[in-house]
C-alpha cells in the first residue's frame, strides 16, 4: 500500500483589502493627531512631512515573492502578509518572524554513532526541505529552522542504530529514504515538508578500513587464483586435443612449426639455424625429421672407415 502524507492546511492570510483599509484609516487618524500636536511647534509643511515619514517607516512592509511575514496585533496572531507592499498599524502590529518558502538545504551529521553490529560511524548528510504552512511554522514551534536541524540529527541516529554497516555502505539511497520518512513524521505539525535526504559520506575507523581492505584483497587474490587454475585446465585440455591432431596428421605439425618460426622471427633478435635432414619440414623437431637426422649421422659414421681405407691405399 502506498503511504499517504498528512494534509497540510493553508495559512490564514492577512488580506490586503479590508485589513489594509482599516490600517490606512487608523494611520490617517494617527497622522492627523501627530500633525495637530506638531503643527503648533513647527511649520505646517515640515510637520506634515515628518509625520508622514515617521508613520510610513513604521507601517510599510515590502516582501519578496518567496518571503512571508507573520503579523501579531497586540499579541494575537492576525495572519501572514506577502509578497509585495503591505501596511500595518504602527505601535500595535508586530512582525517578528520572516519565513522563506524556497527549498532550503541543511547539512547535518551524526558522529560516533553505533550501527546495529556495533561499529562506530560518522555520517554526513544534506536535508532538502521547505515551509509549506507558514502559520504552523510560526505558532507550533519556537524556531522551525533549529528544530528541523535537531530533528534531522536525531532521526539519523535512530536509523543508523537500526542498520548494519554493510547496508550503510551499499544502501545509501534506502538509508536516506528512511531518514526522510522519519523526519517527515516529526516535522509535519510544524508546517515543514522534508523533500529528500542525501548521504554525502560514511566514515569508519581507520583500523576497520585496513581490515576491510585486507579482506577485499584476499577475496580478489582468491578469485585470481581460481581463474588462473581454470585457465590452465582449459589450456591443458586444448593442448591434449592438439597433440592428438598432430599425431594423426604430420602436415599439421609442420604448419604449426612454420607458424612458430614466423613468431620467433618477429622479434628480429633471434638467430635460426636450419639443420639439413632427409625429411621435409625445415629441420623441425618432427619424428620424421629426427629419424632422418639419425640416419644421416649413421651414414656419416659408416663412411668414415671407407675414407680411411682409401687413405691407407694411397
Amino acid at each position: 500500500m502506498a503511504e499517504t502524507k498528512p494534509s497540510v492546511g493553508t495559512a490564514r492570510t492577512y488580506t490586503f483589502g479590508i485589513a489594509a483599509a482599516v490600517d490606512a484609516l487608523i494611520i490617517i487618524i494617527v497622522t492627523g493627531a501627530a500633525y495637530y500636536l506638531t503643527s503648533s511647534i513647527l511649520s505646517t509643511g515640515i510637520a506634515l512631512f515628518f509625520t508622514l515619514v515617521i508613520v510610513l517607516s513604521l507601517s510599510l512592509r515590502v516582501l519578496n515573492q518567496w518571503n512571508r511575514m507573520a503579523v501579531f496585533r497586540l499579541g494575537r496572531y492576525v495572519g501572514v502578509i506577502g509578497p509585495g507592499p503591505y501596511l500595518i498599524i504602527p505601535l500595535f502590529d508586530r512582525t517578528p518572524v520572516r519565513l522563506d518558502l524556497r527549498v532550503i538545504s541543511t547539512a547535518f551529521k551524526a558522529e560516533r554513532t553505533l550501527t546495529k553490529d556495533n561499529v562506530p560511524v560518522d555520517v554526513d548528510a544534506i536535508l532538502f526541505w521547505r515551509v509549506r504552512n507558514p502559520e504552523n511554522a510560526v505558532l507550533n514551534v519556537q524556531s522551525y529552522y533549529d528544530s528541523v536541524l535537531l530533528a534531522s540529527q536525531t532521526a539519523m541516529r535512530d536509523i543508523i542504530g537500526k542498520s548494519e554497516l554493510s547496508l550503510m555502505l551499499s544502501g545509501r539511497d534506502k538509508i536516506g529514504r528512511d531518514i526522510q520518512n522519519l523526519i517527515e513524521e516529526r516535522v509535519t505539525n510544524w508546517g515543514v515538508e522534508a523533500i529528500s535526504v542525501e548521504i554525502r559520506d560514511v566514515s569508519i575507523p581507520p583500523e576497520l578500513q585496513n581490515a576491510m581492505a585486507r579482506v577485499a584483497t584476499s577475496d580478489r587474490e582468491k578469485q585470481a587464483r581460481v581463474i588462473l587454475a581454470e585457465s590452465e585446465s582449459l589450456a591443458a585440455d586444448k593442448m591434449l586435443e592438439a597433440a592428438h591432431k598432430y599425431e594423426t596428421d604430420p602436415f599439421a605439425m609442420q604448419l604449426r612449426g612454420l607458424n612458430m618460426m614466423y613468431e620467433i622471427s618477429l622479434a628480429g633478435k633471434n638467430v635460426m639455424v636450419f639443420i639439413p635432414t632427409e625429411s621435409k619440414g625445415f629441420s623441425l623437431p618432427l619424428p620424421m625429421g629426427i629419424a632422418g637426422l639419425k640416419d644421416f649421422i649413421e651414414q656419416q659414421k659408416d663412411m668414415k672407415p671407407d675414407r680411411k681405407k682409401k687413405t691407407d691405399g694411397k
